[in-house]
C-alpha cells in the first residue's frame, strides 16, 4: 500500500478551500475535456470543524475524486478505515466524481484537545489520508459552508443569506428496510426550509467563463442517493446531483441554467428505489438550501 503525506490539499483551511480546489474544480464545460474520465484516485478532504452550544464537536469530511466519470466503490475495511475509534465511523463507500463537500461529520467530546481522526483511502492503488484536527485555521461555521457550497457565486455573498437556517429533514421511512433485488421500493421524506436564500439559478452569462470559487444554484432542493452499498441503484423519478458537475446541461446544481425544481405539497419528497444486485446499502436524504443541509439515512438489506 502507497502512502502519500499530508498534502497541501487535505492541509488548508476550509475557507482556503473553497478557493483552492475550486480553482480546479469550478471550470467552464470544456474542463471535462482537459481533465480525467477514470483511472485516478480519490482524496479524502477534512473540511473543518464546527463548535455547537452544548461544546461537541463536529469534524466534517468531504472527497475529492480525480475523476469526471468514475465512480468508484470502495468498501469499508483496510482501503477505506478511520482511526481511532473506527475503522468504521460513518464515511461513505460510494464516491462519485468530482469534488463533494461537508459530506459526512463526526462529533466528538469538547475536550478533543490535541487529538486527531485519520480517514486513509485507498483507491486505483494510490493511498491519501485526511487529519482532522481542532487547529484554529480549521474552524468552520455557517458562512464557510455556504461560501465554499457556492451559494454566493462570485461575489461569495448576496443579502438573503443572513440569518440563513439550514433546512430540516425528516424520514417518513422506516430506519430499515428489507427488499428484493429488482423490486421498487418506495421512499419518503419531508423537509422545510426558511426561504433563505430565495431560489436563484447560475446565470447563463457563465457559461464558458473561469471560476475562482463555485457557483451553485439556490433554494431548497432534496435528493436521493447511493451512499454505500455494492450494485447499482435506479430512482425514479432520477435526483438532482449531489457533486459538484459543473458542466452545463447536467442535472446539477453547479451547472449554469438550472433550475430549483417545486417544492412538492406537504414538503414531501417521494422516489422509487430499484437495487440490482442483493446486498446491504445506505441510501440517503440530503436537504439542501444551496448554503446549509441537512441528512439522513435508511439500511435497505435487498435478497435475491
Amino acid at each position: 500500500m502507497q502512502t502519500t503525506p499530508r498534502s497541501r490539499l487535505l492541509r488548508v483551511s476550509a475557507a482556503a478551500l473553497a478557493l483552492g480546489v475550486a480553482v480546479i474544480l469550478a471550470a467552464p464545460s470544456t474542463t471535462g475535456a482537459q481533465a480525467p474520465a477514470r483511472g485516478q484516485n480519490i482524496a479524502p478532504v477534512y473540511e473543518g470543524f464546527w463548535r455547537h452550544d452544548d461544546g461537541a464537536i463536529d469534524l466534517w469530511f468531504g472527497y475529492y475524486n480525480r475523476n469526471w466519470e468514475e465512480e468508484i466503490d470502495v468498501p469499508v475495511g483496510p482501503e477505506n478505515h478511520m482511526d481511532p475509534g473506527g475503522p468504521d465511523l460513518g464515511q461513505p463507500t460510494h464516491f462519485f466524481p468530482r469534488r463533494s463537500q461537508f459530506v459526512f461529520k463526526v462529533t466528538v467530546p469538547a475536550d478533543f484537545g490535541d487529538n486527531e481522526i485519520v480517514w486513509s483511502l485507498t483507491s486505483n492503488g494510490v493511498n491519501e489520508k485526511a487529519y482532522a484536527t481542532l487547529r484554529p485555521e480549521y474552524m468552520v461555521d455557517e458562512t464557510v459552508m455556504m461560501a465554499n457550497f457556492g451559494a454566493g457565486g462570485q461575489t461569495g455573498f448576496h443579502p438573503d443569506m443572513i440569518g440563513n437556517m439550514a433546512p430540516e429533514l425528516t424520514l417518513e421511512t422506516p430506519p430499515t428496510m428489507t427488499v428484493s433485488a429488482g423490486e421498487p421500493v418506495t421512499l419518503s421524506a419531508v423537509a422545510a426550509d426558511d426561504g433563505k436564500p430565495a431560489p436563484r439559478s447560475i446565470p447563463v452569462a457563465l457559461i464558458g467563463t473561469s471560476h475562482f470559487v463555485p457557483n451553485s444554484a439556490t433554494g431548497l432542493r432534496l435528493s436521493w442517493f447511493r451512499y454505500r452499498g455494492p450494485g447499482e441503484v435506479v430512482f425514479d423519478p432520477p435526483q438532482t446531483k449531489v457533486w459538484q458537475d459543473h458542466r452545463d446541461g447536467g442535472n446539477s446544481p453547479w451547472s449554469t441554467g438550472w433550475e430549483t425544481p417545486r417544492v412538492p405539497d406537504d414538503n414531501r419528497w417521494t422516489v422509487q428505489a430499484t437495487f440490482s444486485e442483493p446486498g446491504t446499502y445506505v441510501l440517503r436524504a440530503l436537504a439542501h438550501d444551496g448554503g446549509l443541509i441537512d441528512y439522513d439515512d435508511v439500511t435497505i438489506n435487498v435478497s435475491r
